[in-house]
């Protein structure tokens, strides 16, 4: 007897109803999260927008820019209380960032303006601007370490995992072609992979950032369509001859 598999004709209206809702929240947070890696990482090179410099420097850094330096003269500037806080930042950035002048100087002025945001617990993507450690890491010329890599993408690995596995779950509930489907709940996992291991090249090799870039997209896009067609299938899709695959 031949085996038959479930599909979107055979689940409820309430099944439908919450699978849709499901995809549809986890599209708005995926867009949400775009617009946290935009404003995360845009004006590091000392230009508005998004750029590929701007990656090379999150990862790579820069010998003539610093990333604290690049953020309290553009995105972060807004933030400070007082105008003459910048001043105070970039003095001592350019003395060379010592501890003693975090201390007496900076750290009061992050503490009140800053840690609201770049704290671990609240925003494990942004810089770590609760300790000395973590803003001379953004106050020197480096780029990311491998620490900060590998703490953010151990959460990015775990926390996009499930996400891609429940859409894949719902995805697989598709009429198209076997072959197709399971090429397509690959794709967004090995861009995944290939997204977190390329933030670590980039660290050596500046010229990767395009991998990041390519990557990130692919994966975005490849979740993106699995949702749509999802969707579709879900409300709209006509099953008048539609064949089933497993």
């Amino acid at each position: 007897m031949k085996e038959r598999f479930r599909r979107f004709k055979d689940i409820s209206v309430s099944e439908r109803i919450l699978n849709t809702v499901f995809l549809l929240t986890i599209g708005l947070g995926y867009l949400a999260g775009l617009a946290n890696l935009y404003y995360t990482h845009q004006g590091l090179d000392g230009k508005a927008g998004l750029s590929i410099e701007d990656v090379v420097i999150s990862y790579h850094g820069s010998n003539s820019q610093t990333r604290l330096g690049t953020a309290v003269k553009g995105i972060m500037k807004p933030n400070l209380r007082y105008a003459s806080d910048q001043e105070v930042i970039l003095e001592w950035i350019s003395s060379g960032a010592d501890e003693p002048g975090y201390i007496e100087k900076v750290a009061p002025i992050l503490n009140r303006d800053c840690i609201i945001c770049h704290t671990p617990s609240i925003n494990p993507s942004l810089p770590d601007l609760t300790h000395y450690a973590g803003v001379a890491e953004v106050a020197h010329g480096g780029g990311a370490t491998i620490p900060t890599l590998v703490r953010v993408s151990h959460i990015h690995l775990f926390g996009i995992a499930f996400i891609l596995f429940f859409i894949g779950k719902i995805f697989l509930l598709c009429e198209i072609n076997v072959y197709v489907k399971r090429i397509a709940v690959v794709i967004p996992f090995a861009a995944m992979l290939l997204d977190v291991v390329s933030w670590f090249i980039t660290k050596s090799t500046p010229s990767f950032a395009y991998v990041v870039v390519i990557s990130g997209a692919l994966m975005g896009i490849s979740m993106g369509m699995q949702i749509v067609l999802s969707v579709y299938q879900m409300w709209f899709f006509s099953r008048k001859n539609a064949g089933v695959n497993p």
